[in-house]
C-alpha cells in the first residue's frame, strides 16, 4: 500500500487575511513522505501541479489537521477533487476520542520524545524573508513527525500527549491501527474525479 504524508506551509495568515479564508493564505512549500521510494520531497508554490500528480497515485494520505487545513489551502491549486481522496486525518481521528484538539508538538514530545522544529509563524517568517531552505526543512519536519506518530500508532494501538493543563503524558488509543475505515471503497473508486 502507498501511503504519502503532508503537510504545507503558507505565504501568510489568518491575521492577515481573515479566518477562513484559506485560499488567500497561499503556499509557500509543501513537504510530502512517499512511502513507495521511502523519501522526502518539497514542492514550492510553481510546483503543485507536480504534487497533485503524485496524490492521485496515493493509496492513502495522512496528515495532521489535513482535512480542514492543508486540503483548504491547496484545493484552488488543483484540478481535482481533493475531497475525493482516502485521507487519515490523525487530528481528526484523536480529536474523536478525547473529545478536545490537541497539537502535533504535544503529540511529538509524548509520543516520540521529540520537538517540531519551530511554530507555524516561523514559517511565515522564513518565506518573507526568502529562507527557502530554511522553510523547507521546517516543512519536512513536520512532515517527519506526522509520519512517525502514524507509524507508532499504527504499530502500538496508541499514542501520547504531553498536556499543556498538568504537563503530564495521557495516552490516547489509534483508531488507525486498522486503515481499512480509511481506504476508499470500490464504489468511491467509481465516484473519484481522477
Amino acid at each position: 500500500m502507498r501511503t504519502m504524508v503532508l503537510d504545507l506551509e503558507t505565504q501568510k495568515s489568518f491575521d492577515e487575511v481573515g479566518k477562513d479564508k484559506f485560499a488567500d493564505l497561499k503556499i509557500s512549500v509543501a513537504g510530502l513522505y512517499d512511502s513507495e521510494t521511502d523519501s522526502y520531497s518539497t514542492f514550492e508554490e510553481k510546483e503543485l501541479s507536480r504534487l497533485e500528480e503524485l496524490l492521485k497515485k496515493a493509496d492513502l494520505m495522512i496528515g495532521f489537521n489535513i482535512k480542514r487545513f492543508d486540503y483548504a489551502v491547496l484545493q484552488p491549486y488543483c484540478f481535482s477533487s481533493l475531497s475525493e481522496l482516502p485521507t487519515l486525518d490523525l487530528l481528526e481521528e484523536i480529536t474523536k476520542v478525547m473529545g478536545h484538539r490537541v497539537t502535533l508538538q504535544s503529540l511529538a514530545v509524548g509520543t516520540l520524545n521529540d520537538s517540531k522544529s519551530g511554530k507555524g509563524l516561523e514559517a511565515v517568517r522564513l518565506f518573507r524573508e526568502g529562507k527557502m531552505e530554511a522553510l523547507k526543512k521546517y516543512c519536512l519536519d513536520d512532515v517527519r513527525i506526522t509520519r512517525e506518530v502514524f507509524e507508532y500508532g499504527r504499530t502500538h494501538g496508541k499514542v501520547f500527549f504531553e498536556s499543556n493543563r498538568d504537563f503530564k503524558i495521557h495516552e490516547i488509543p489509534a483508531a488507525w491501527q486498522d486503515l481499512k475505515p480509511f481506504l476508499k471503497k470500490p464504489a468511491q473508486i467509481q465516484k473519484t474525479l481522477f
